[in-house]
């Protein structure tokens, strides 16, 4: 079925433009279609949300109005608007996305949020920072949204940055580098914290860091069929899939976790749906003190953190 084609007038109003596209994508049943359609419109036009609602009779030539539509045909289709736009905003701040890197969700924004709260630093902008130099490590880092947030909060922070992806370690470069941040953030490709090494003495790791954190691949793969569309045929694999149950990466990471975090170190992990129970029972209370289970805006437990003892 071919997509539905707008009128063929050489010129119509920015307001007849958008009503066209929100209906072509609403037929194309695409979640949030009046926020794909501006998106996609302030991305052609180069304008903000404001300006677009403020002009609404400004009126759209031919050419950028061929280019919008076929952007709006291409999300009927199925493609993410963040891989059409190339842009993602997180924490306030704005990334590059390709189809390298998991999008990053508002959820994951709950691990920035935990972190920083737990580490005693205030979301008032105008309150002093924490001034002590914290090593931090993001494990999975994907398009580096997480160490990017950190580190814009936490200026005196170092952070490690792992991916077993280089493609998604050269986005979060980009992103690192586009917000000033790129000097205090190294980039490892490697499983995981296997690129630590461990001493050729007691073959043990030595405890380098005062927070860990990570969103990892947590979908279980026998679910894989249950995802929408545009997630499953668009995003990557290793950045969704934590194993058959979604929980196979959980219990390595927490481990490293404990040999690599200082005593009293703080561990952040996003997780997903159902998953709270299984993942706080691996934190041993003879390792981990303070663990809790942290809510996102919906009442679902996204978050678990704990300190290790």
């Amino acid at each position: 079925m071919q997509p539905h084609q707008p009128p063929v007038a050489s010129n119509q109003p920015l307001a007849a433009i958008l009503r066209e596209a929100i209906a072509q994508l609403e037929r194309a049943r695409v979640p949030s279609a009046a926020l794909a359609a501006e998106l996609l419109l302030m991305y052609v036009l180069g304008r903000d949300r404001a300006w677009i609602y403020a002009h609404p009779e400004h009126e759209l030539g031919a050419p950028q109005r061929e280019e919008y539509f076929a952007l709006v045909a291409r999300r009927a289709s199925g493609v993410p608007t963040q891989h059409l736009t190339g842009h993602q905003e997180f924490w306030g701040l704005d990334f590059e996305v390709t189809p390298d890197v998991l999008i990053p969700r508002p959820e994951t924004e709950h691990v920035i949020e935990v972190a920083l709260g737990r580490l005693g630093v205030t979301a008032n902008p105008n309150a002093p920072r924490r001034t002590e130099k914290l090593r931090i490590a993001d494990v999975g880092t994907g398009s580096g949204c997480i160490a990017v947030a950190l580190a814009h909060e936490l200026p005196q922070a170092n952070l490690m940055a792992t991916d077993i992806s280089a493609a998604a370690l050269e986005v979060a470069r980009r992103n690192a580098e586009h917000h000033g941040v790129a000097q205090r953030i190294e980039f490892l490709e490697c499983n995981l914290l296997d690129g630590f090494h461990r001493s050729p003495v007691t073959g043990h790791q030595s405890p380098v860091f005062d927070l860990v954190v990570s969103n990892p691949p947590y979908i279980a793969r026998r679910e894989a069929s249950t995802l929408p569309h545009e997630v499953r045929k668009h995003e990557p694999e290793s950045a969704l899939f934590g194993g058959e149950t979604g929980l196979e990466l959980y219990a390595p990471l927490i481990e490293q976790a404990r040999a690599l975090l200082k005593p009293g170190g703080l561990l952040v992990l996003e997780i997903g749906f159902g998953a709270a129970e299984s993942v706080l029972r691996l934190l041993a209370p003879s390792e981990w003190a303070e663990t809790l289970s942290t809510e996102d805006l919906a009442g679902i437990p996204r978050v678990i953190s704990g300190v290790r003892r």
